[in-house]
């Protein structure tokens, strides 16, 4: 629409460019300025029609270069659009919890440089790997897609939040299949990407409980795997529970009850601690949450569990 009209205006103004030129000669003139009456007619009209077609040519060469520009910028817009409209629906998908359909959507778009469809296509990858029904091949192989579309996400915005967090989960699952030594080198980068990803989303609620989640995990490593983290390093990474329940109230305390696994894990960390009483409360919350995904029922199930151990019969 804006070509055409930039199209029409400029339409009057070649005529009158083009009357004007040829005009002194239509009107009977010679070469230099005055009346000829030798002059045929014939001459008249191919000098004002070459004249015509050269200026016609550059005109048109003109229109071309601003038709390409008007193309070029409706092109780049147009992609924007698409970009921010596939996120909308990868989101719409993610909070309604139709993981797969989100895996075939973000999947025709893996070779994307952006950020936030990337880090989102990780996250969509590591999901499916994570259910029950994904074969032992296939989830190897998502997790090592995810890292990937994780690692490419951080390396087009190293100010991503996301990018850090789901880089950190990435590199964890990966070190499931890389062994101890891999996986316990790993813990140290885990940990600062996902502390990166807070300082750059304090409110992200789901990086601080992957920290508690962390320390959680290194508060509990078998001696066995202590004694070869000392031999491979001389610092090897530490936690407590203590340190860990700070983290999932911190995470409770950014918001309340986002996140099933985190009630599950308040409740276990205060089992650890020997707090029957609160671990009974956190579990039962845990067992109550409502089940949206594959996740919630597993922790549910476990939390039904645990509350045994406690002499809750609810």
């Amino acid at each position: 629409m804006a070509f055409a009209v930039r199209l029409r205006g400029l339409l009057p103004y070649l005529r009158t460019r083009l009357w004007a030129t040829a005009g002194p000669e239509a009107a009977g003139c010679g070469r230099r300025g005055r009346p000829s009456l030798w002059l045929g007619g014939s001459e008249i009209l191919r000098n004002a029609v070459v004249f015509k077609r050269g200026l016609i040519i550059s005109a048109l060469s003109y229109l071309g270069f601003e038709t390409y520009q008007l193309i070029s910028q409706s092109a780049v817009v147009h992609a924007e659009v698409n970009v921010e409209e596939i996120l909308e629906q990868a989101d719409y998908l993610y909070g309604s919890g139709e993981i797969e359909k989100l895996y075939n959507l973000l999947a025709q778009y893996k070779q994307s440089e952006d950020a936030e469809l990337l880090w989102r296509l990780a996250r969509a990858s590591r999901d499916i790997s994570q259910l029950s029904t994904t074969s032992a091949e296939d989830k190897k192989r998502l997790v090592y897609e995810a890292f990937v579309y994780a690692k490419k996400a951080l390396e087009k915005n190293e100010s991503s939040s996301a990018a850090h967090k789901w880089y950190a989960i990435c590199i964890s699952d990966v070190g499931d299949y890389e062994g101890i030594k891999v996986k316990i080198g790993n813990a140290f980068i885990i940990k600062e990407h996902f502390e990166r990803a807070i300082e750059l989303n304090p409110k992200d609620a789901t990086s601080v409980h992957l920290i508690g989640l962390w320390c959680y995990s290194f508060a509990e490593l078998p001696w066995y795997q202590r004694n070869i983290a000392k031999v491979l390093f001389a610092t090897p990474p530490t936690s407590t529970f203590e340190e860990a329940l700070k983290y999932f109230q911190m995470a409770e305390q950014v918001h309340p009850n986002f996140y099933s696994k985190n009630l599950l894990f308040l409740g276990k960390t205060y089992l650890k601690l020997k707090n029957k009483k609160l671990a009974a409360f956190w579990l039962l919350k845990a067992k109550d949450y409502p089940a949206h995904t594959e996740e919630d029922k597993q922790v549910q199930k476990e939390a039904a569990e645990l509350l045994k151990s406690v002499g809750d019969k609810n």
